[in-house]
């Protein structure tokens, strides 16, 4: 008899995002060609929700950098911006985006038949993720003569204090006197605290989606949230986002309830901390399917949930969320959030991406997994890859070693 092959869980909403994430593209590629219409770049923890209060048409440039990481093409166009000046250890996102950009090419045309990425009117940044941000926009910024603003954003916080907000709403509110300037026209408050609303809202529903993973068994895996994450990132702030979110919810829930498994027959359940390694997600996820091991919770896809937003409060509710974000925090908030984390997901061990040109978002190289494993009982595994450049990556070694991983995690129980 021939042994049943395994087939990943499908989310049925699949297609609903399908269709709203080529709407964004097509309608960010529409503006750009039309000279009536503004065009912002934003970083994706970057003050999306002040641009649409402009009413700016808002591109990420992280999330096509993150589309040539799974499509696998990052890597012939890193060394293009290696080779102005760019360095192999800094951000793979700059150096892939900025490549591929130099030699004329984008993912976007075989998906979507766009044949270039959107010049924008203005590019604005958050150093909340890194520096390599800042630097990645400025790029841009002296390729096109188009002007360059931000948010300088305290790191390794502690306690966020009344400071910490002050320093951060201040810097909010002279931003929209700048953009007002290259806008044309003052910030419409009502738009700008409707989508401040409407941020929150998809953020408490994209929460609840993810919580799906603390059900036994999980209803989600980390590979799906890394998916279905994208209108959380791109089209926060608008209503279209909140109906996505509502609707996937409403299938999460029913799994949940039916105790449909994303994993068949789960046997172990772990915490991903770190960035994806975009180029190999599916291969990852079958591995983990065939181990009948569960990734059901992770630091990287609970990124976008800013529950602390509040209309009434636009700007300091704004500075509170971006401030609160878990990559500014001091390694011990760090370290509380992911051992709650466990808790309540009731992980058996940890897996630590340790992506080489991603240290901001990797938490692995400063003994964070040992205090990890010793405060919770807990195992781990670090795993040395990057969220893009696959050169970086032996698929191989990691392959022996999570089946070395799941089988310690076996012999455990």
């Amino acid at each position: 008899m021939s042994e049943k092959k395994l087939e990943q869980k499908k989310i049925a909403s699949v297609k609903t995002f399908k269709k709203i994430m080529a709407d964004h593209f097509l309608q960010i590629d529409a503006a750009a060609r039309d000279p009536g219409r503004k065009v912002a770049w934003c970083t994706s923890v970057g003050p999306a929700e002040l641009l649409q209060g402009f009413g700016f048409e808002v591109y990420y440039p992280e999330n096509h950098a993150a589309i040539l990481g799974s499509t696998r093409t990052a890597t012939d166009y890193i060394p293009y911006a290696n080779a102005a000046g760019y360095s192999p250890e800094i951000c793979s996102y700059l150096t892939a985006d900025v490549g591929a950009y130099m030699q004329g090419f984008t993912p976007l045309t075989k998906v979507y038949g766009i044949e270039k990425i959107p010049k924008p009117d203005v590019l604005v940044y958050n150093t909340n993720q890194c520096r390599d941000v800042q630097d990645w926009f400025m790029w841009y910024s002296r390729e096109w003569k188009v002007p360059c603003v931000g948010i300088e954003t305290h790191r390794g916080v502690g306690a966020v204090t009344k400071v910490h907000i002050d320093s951060i709403a201040g810097q909010l509110q002279d931003l929209a006197g700048k953009l007002e300037k290259i806008a044309g026209h003052p910030l419409d408050m009502d738009r700008f605290k409707q989508s401040v609303e409407l941020s929150r809202r998809c953020s408490e529903l994209w929460d609840k989606v993810l919580r799906a993973g603390t059900a036994v068994p999980s209803a989600i895996t980390f590979f799906d949230g890394t998916i279905h994450m994208g209108p959380a990132v791109v089209l926060r702030g608008l209503q279209v986002a909140v109906d996505y979110y509502q609707e996937l919810l409403v299938e999460m829930e029913a799994r949940v309830q039916n105790k449909v498994a994303a994993v068949a027959g789960e046997k172990h359940r772990l915490y991903w901390e770190g960035m994806p390694v975009w180029g190999k997600l599916r291969n990852l996820s079958m591995q983990f399917l065939e181990l009948q091991t569960c990734v059901v919770a992770s630091t990287y896809c609970n990124s976008w949930i800013f529950n602390q937003l509040d209309p009434d409060e636009p700007f300091e509710s704004m500075a509170r969320a971006y401030t609160e974000l878990f990559i500014v925090r001091s390694d011990a908030v760090k370290e509380d959030y992911i051992a709650r984390m466990c808790a309540d997901y009731r992980v058996d061990g940890f897996f630590y991406h340790n992506a080489r040109t991603c240290p901001n978002n990797s938490n692995s190289s400063y003994g964070m997994p040992q205090r990890l494993t010793e405060r919770t009982g807990k195992p781990h595994l670090v795993i040395d890859g990057d969220l893009n450049d696959l050169r970086c990556y032996s698929e191989e070694q990691a392959k022996t070693n999570i089946e070395a991983f799941v089988e310690q995690l076996a012999q455990a129980t």
